[in-house]
């Protein structure tokens, strides 16, 4: 295997891009592994309010979102022995007999001006307890949106874990063949759903990153033939090249205040190293300056770090260096004669990797404090994780059968699921952070 391929797919595509067949935005959540022992639940049709819900079935969102996560078993409408929509109306007892643990109750009603309220009660059949009441307020078109809150709510009360249904993810696709191909960076939410373009191109897309509050996208886009780096705001689609030095520029990721961007330079001799730019000076501060292949930079959650890929040890590892520059690397991997693609953990404990074992390149975790790394997904050819913003699980590209596919995996191994388009092409998911 050359040097540059060892490195990374996505450097390498600087230079020679892969065949791509069609590709379509939505994506559909098929879960291929879940916990042993799920939590039976019942999620009740809510009480519909026409026209301020725009035909959309809450409890029905609410549900895929719970299944998705691969810890709930949801129970059948045609087996519920009643519909309530009050937890006062809920029968403990009945729903008891019906083996289910949680029962959700729900109305939906206009509210002031175009708002709508997502009115909903989480009961206990067990004790019979009502754990949450609450509303959701949103716009009408933002139904979607409040519905995945719900089940952000449920998904916390009952497991402890702040749930991350609400939270977007973005991703390229490419449609066509060559030399008729367009590349597409969409955002969606979490469960594939509420897709949308945010730019495309008939050249090359790449290497999508998220600011930390959710409001920009940073990306390398070949437009004009050579490679420049983006930030585009996500709301309104204002967009701004920051970045199209001679030779490679890529790898672009946004420091924790957003005022920064790490990103990967070659110059003009042709050795990519990590530089970190100043937004809003343009001031560029160089970080590394090795003949190894430095790339794909990542911030520690203070600011103060970058982890990057490195193989001036020989093969890829991941080091990390002061961000301010100037400081010696410190090699951070061992164990491994492959780990690359580092991404920092919401609670900077630990990296999502890229890792080669007997079987092809894994997606898994390092632990920081102790350096172990363990291997989560099971394909041959995975890359580019990125973690949800609760930390709980990763999203990452694979292959299924010969079509590209994205994945997601728990931080403990227990639940995967895969996000498959219809047809074609999709690669590089990020998951964005939580917005408020």
């Amino acid at each position: 295997m050359q040097r540059m391929h060892r490195i990374t797919g996505r450097v390498l595509a600087v230079f020679a891009l892969l065949q791509c067949g069609m590709a379509w935005a939505q994506l559909k959540i098929d879960i291929t592994r879940g916990v042993t022992d799920p939590v039976p639940v019942a999620i009740v049709p809510f009480a519909r309010a026409v026209p301020a819900d725009g035909g959309l079935d809450v409890a029905a969102v609410v549900q895929k979102d719970l299944e998705s996560s691969g810890r709930f078993r949801a129970m059948d409408r045609g087996a519920m022995p009643a519909q309530p929509t009050r937890a006062a109306d809920v029968n403990a007892a009945s729903w008891r007999a019906q083996r289910t643990d949680y029962v959700v109750v729900g109305r939906v009603a206009g509210g002031a001006g175009a708002a709508v309220q997502l009115q909903f009660d989480l009961v206990n059949v067990l004790t019979g307890q009502v754990l949450l009441s609450d509303v959701v307020s949103v716009p009408q078109s933002g139904v979607r949106t409040g519905a995945h809150r719900i089940a952000d709510r449920i998904f916390e009360k009952i497991t402890g874990f702040r749930g991350a249904f609400a939270t977007r993810i973005a991703y390229i696709s490419v449609d066509g063949a060559p030399p008729n191909q367009r590349y597409q960076l969409w955002v969606a939410d979490a469960d594939g759903e509420n897709y949308r373009v945010a730019t495309q191109s008939a050249q090359p897309l790449m290497s999508p990153a998220w600011s930390a509050d959710g409001e920009w996208l940073a990306y390398v886009s070949f437009e004009n033939r050579v490679s420049a780096i983006f930030v585009q705001r996500v709301r309104t689609g204002e967009r701004r090249q920051v970045s199209a030095r001679l030779g490679v520029n890529g790898a672009p990721a946004f420091s924790p205040d957003g005022k920064r961007l790490a990103l990967t330079l070659s110059g003009g001799n042709g050795n990519l190293d990590i530089y970190v730019l100043d937004l809003t000076t343009q001031a560029l501060t160089r970080i590394t300056e090795d003949p190894a292949i430095d790339t794909e930079a990542a911030w520690s959650i203070d600011g103060q770090t970058l982890y990057f890929t490195s193989d001036r040890g020989g093969g890829p590892q991941i080091y990390a260096a002061a961000a301010q520059g100037g400081a010696r690397a410190k090699r951070i991997t061992f164990g491994s004669s492959y780990t690359a693609r580092p991404r920092v953990s919401p609670d900077g404990k630990m990296l999502a990797v890229v890792t080669q074992d007997s079987s092809g390149f894994r997606v898994g975790v390092v632990d920081l404090a102790s350096g172990q790394i363990t291997p989560l997904s099971r394909g041959a050819l995975d890359e580019s994780p990125s973690f949800a913003p609760n930390g709980a699980a990763l999203i990452y590209a694979g292959r299924d059968r010969g079509q590209s596919v994205l994945a997601m995996v728990s931080v403990d191994g227990t639940v995967s699921s895969r996000l498959k388009s219809d047809q074609g092409e999709v690669r590089e998911p990020v998951w964005g952070p939580f917005v408020n």
